[in-house]
């Protein structure tokens, strides 16, 4: 066990240099309460680093309730989560700000309950202002029902109200700018709106 907090080193070392396993964890109960493994970083950081290729034969859980990825984005620490996003000049995302807009991409993630189970891409941008966008899954997304009452189910696309998404009332203009559906209702005005996030 390492005790200096300082040190780059590991708390645990083990090694094989045969064909076995450097370390080898087995819960033996019946029950199925409990971790043959356990890992956390305190400080809510990396608790696990793989270098090499993993093989589950298992389920994989995530708590969270869509997949997002990484990207820079355009004044990123003053847009709030539930954003809706497009494309910018040289691939920089942007708060939408035009109906039924083809280069909408998805939402920055973790408005309201709703965390991304898993993000793509972390640390790749390094030094550039990055926010997770919810890509598939669901998410709250800033909801605008000033150009029509929004029904649960409803095809949701960009609204002329910056960084929100409105009901897709005009199926011709949707075809591409469609951002998902709604899974809640919204009567008037504005607000966070869940959406299952699937791009058409």
């Amino acid at each position: 066990r390492q005790m200096n907090s300082q040190s780059a080193g590991a708390g645990l070392f083990a090694e094989c240099c045969g064909t076995g396993y450097g370390v080898h964890a087995q819960l033996n109960n019946a029950n199925g309460t409990g971790a043959a493994l356990f890992a956390e970083h305190t400080g809510d950081l990396t608790a696990g680093l793989f270098k090499g290729n993993v093989i589950v034969t298992g389920d994989i859980s995530f708590p969270g309730c869509d997949c997002a990825e990484e990207f820079v984005i355009s004044g990123a620490t003053e847009i709030e989560a539930g954003t809706l996003m497009s494309i910018g000049a040289d691939g920089v995302l942007e708060p939408s700000a035009e109906a039924y807009d083809h280069k909408v991409v998805g939402v920055i993630a973790g408005a309201g309950d709703l965390r991304p189970g898993i993000v793509l891409g972390k640390g790749r941008h390094a030094g550039q202002p990055c926010r997770a966008i919810a890509l598939v899954g669901r998410a709250y997304c800033k909801a605008d029902a000033d150009f029509g009452a929004i029904a649960v189910g409803d095809l949701m696309t960009s609204s002329p109200r910056q960084g929100h998404a409105m009901k897709a009332g005009n199926r011709d203009c949707a075809f591409g700018a469609v951002i998902g559906k709604a899974m809640a209702p919204l009567d008037r005005g504005t607000g966070l709106v869940p959406i299952l996030i699937a791009l058409q």
